[in-house]
């Protein structure tokens, strides 16, 4: 038995065509791989653009949706991790799917290992830019203008918010500068001075990675896995008796 993790499908984007493709492919995933296990993982930006209102969610990503219902409903243990780009919802994921939703990095103890998950956004140093803007968007005044906006309006201005931000991060994307450069390995190395994880399992950062982390003393070792993504590896993440694996889906 195991437990899988994936993160970063953007159903959405960056057109509705494309979008579909990729949710087929994730959704036989889900089939051969995902559903058979302890628990299934969705590490944060599963949609490119996500809004909750009292009465209305964004339309597409249905098959997901559904295929997510009929796990849980099946008895599968599903937890959603809330990403920057679907960190906008008041209950309709966890009312409505089943879900477990988590907004904030999980403590997890599975099969003798000690393991921290979280989608990654904002974590680590650097990127003051996008941690402003996160502390705005997650401001409840700011969520509550928003939601005031006609749907179609509010929906046009979260999707190009959306897509600049994906452009804007795209050659970031596929450089690697070694460990150093990750703000997430660091982030992973500064809890791991504080805590004995085992694992680090995150998303965000739309780039496979397997790297071991040492504390400064080297008396604490763990590894930091990021998920990858679905728009161009198609990667994810198995953690069992063994340990954790960085896998890709053909």
């Amino acid at each position: 038995m195991a437990l899988h993790f994936a993160s970063d499908l953007h159903l959405g984007a960056p057109d509705a065509e494309a979008s579909r493709d990729r949710e087929r492919a994730f959704l036989k995933w889900i089939e051969e791989v995902g559903r058979k296990g302890d628990g299934l993982h969705l590490v944060g930006d599963l949609i490119d653009f996500w809004f909750e209102w009292r009465h209305v969610v964004p339309k597409g990503g249905v098959r997901l949706l559904g295929c997510i219902a009929e796990l849980v409903d099946g008895g599968l243990d599903v937890h959603w991790h809330l990403g920057n780009h679907d960190m906008w919802t008041k209950g309709y994921l966890a009312e409505e799917l089943g879900v477990h939703v988590h907004a904030d990095p999980l403590d997890l103890q599975y099969a003798g290992f000690n393991c921290l998950v979280g989608h990654g956004d904002g974590l680590g140093p650097g990127d003051r830019k996008y941690k402003a803007l996160k502390r705005l968007f997650q401001n409840p005044a700011a969520r509550w203008a928003f939601s005031r906006l006609h749907p179609n309006l509010a929906f046009q201005i979260g999707s190009k918010l959306s897509r600049d931000s994906r452009k804007s991060g795209k050659k970031a994307e596929v450089y690697f500068a070694g460990p150093e450069g990750e703000w997430l390995f660091q982030h992973c190395r500064d809890m791991l001075e504080r805590q004995p994880y085992d694992v680090f399992i995150f998303g965000h950062r739309h780039l496979p990675l397997d790297l071991e982390v040492t504390t400064e003393d080297g008396k604490r070792k763990a590894r930091y896995l990021n998920c990858g993504d679905w728009i161009d590896h198609q990667t994810y993440v198995t953690l069992d008796e063994n340990g954790p694996q960085l896998k890709t889906w053909q």
